[in-house]
């Protein structure tokens, strides 16, 4: 599994909420899929009670995101903390928006988890194909 490093300005993450964390997690993410070539279709996309952090689609694949982000390892790897339930909702999630927009092509289902890293940077990993 290839691992990435982010270099960004000086971010004082200490001070941000959960929230903001995320959202500064997904932005990073958005960031780091669209360098690799992926187009970003929606963000923060909730049917019901869940949500799917990134839709991306990466040539004939629509790709379906979560992004991880923790500030240390002190409480396990980030990709370690999606859950059986939470890979449920995100598949449930990303059934409706199939149906929506009526895909026939291929899906997959990708984690990313970013951790801070020395140097204001970040650590990126990017699980293909990580669930279902």
């Amino acid at each position: 599994m290839p691992t990435f490093f982010l270099k960004t300005r000086s971010i004082d993450i200490m001070t941000r909420n959960t929230t903001q964390k995320g959202r500064q997690g997904e932005e990073i993410a958005i960031r780091y899929l669209t360098q690799k070539g992926y187009v970003v279709k929606a963000q923060n996309y909730r049917f019901k009670r869940f949500e799917i952090d990134i839709i991306t689609q990466n040539q004939e694949i629509l790709v379906f995101v979560e992004v991880k982000f923790h500030e240390n390892s002190g409480f396990g790897l980030p990709e370690e903390s999606v859950s059986t339930a939470q890979q449920a909702q995100i598949l449930e999630a990303a059934e409706q928006y199939i149906w929506e927009i009526n895909w026939q092509n291929d899906v997959r289902f990708d984690i990313i988890a970013i951790q801070t890293s020395v140097n204001d940077g970040f650590k990126i990993q990017h699980f293909e194909d990580a669930f279902y």
